[in-house]
């Protein structure tokens, strides 16, 4: 007799994104040990790391009234992924990104505040994918974004982020809060988004210099 482990096709959907959630905490377990016994290299490690935050970000949005607690997720299914848990977690960006931020003088550019930028990217990028684009929605994301960015005295005020972000501010102001992107525009906003997050990560203080 065959058991089925759902009654309809949103539950079946459910359990899927369930099992990809599973799989990308024990990737990303699995990545960090790799790198912690040097076993990868440091960029391929970033790559790697980067991919898995941006779509456990994505994930974990669409799964936020079914899974509100990620390590209660992993306590339930017996995951032992305490490296994962952090990563994607507490901390939002790869161990070399901390690291590079850590290797910077100022206090400015600490590693709270490099997460932060890359977060507010992440999340500005990933609510577009999630067709967010009333301007309500996205007004206040780029505004966290923006006031990160000038918290780190390592980019220079013509910085393309710093630009791009306050060009798209003054924009969203015109309009009302219920408008919404036209789909060229969102393309054109997460193209900028994309191309300024590129930027800043090249801008980060290399380890060691």
């Amino acid at each position: 007799m065959e058991v089925k482990l759902w009654n309809d096709k949103r539950e079946r959907e459910m359990y899927e994104n369930f099992a990809e959630l599973y799989a990308i905490i024990k990737a990303t377990e699995k990545l960090e040990k790799a790198y912690i016994r040097d076993l990868i290299s440091p960029s391929e490690y970033e790559t790697e790391c980067q991919k898995l935050i941006v779509h456990f970000k994505t994930l974990s949005a669409t799964l936020r009234d079914m899974v509100p607690n990620i390590e209660r997720f992993a306590e339930t299914y017996k995951m032992d992924c305490s490296a994962a848990v952090y990563r994607l977690v507490t901390s939002s960006v790869p161990a070399t990104v901390e690291h590079r931020a850590a290797a910077s003088a100022s206090t400015s550019s600490s590693a709270s505040v490099v997460a932060e930028c890359v977060q507010n990217f992440i999340t500005s990028m990933d609510s577009l994918k999630l067709n967010m684009v009333a301007v309500d929605q996205v007004y206040p994301l780029l505004s966290d974004l923006s006031a990160s960015l000038n918290k780190l005295s390592i980019l220079p005020p013509d910085f393309e982020g710093k630009i791009k972000m306050k060009e798209w501010l003054l924009r969203l102001s015109k309009m009302g809060a219920s408008d919404e992107l036209t789909e060229q525009q969102a393309r054109q906003l997460h193209f900028d988004l994309e191309s300024s997050y590129n930027s800043f990560m090249a801008a980060l203080p290399n380890a060691g210099n």
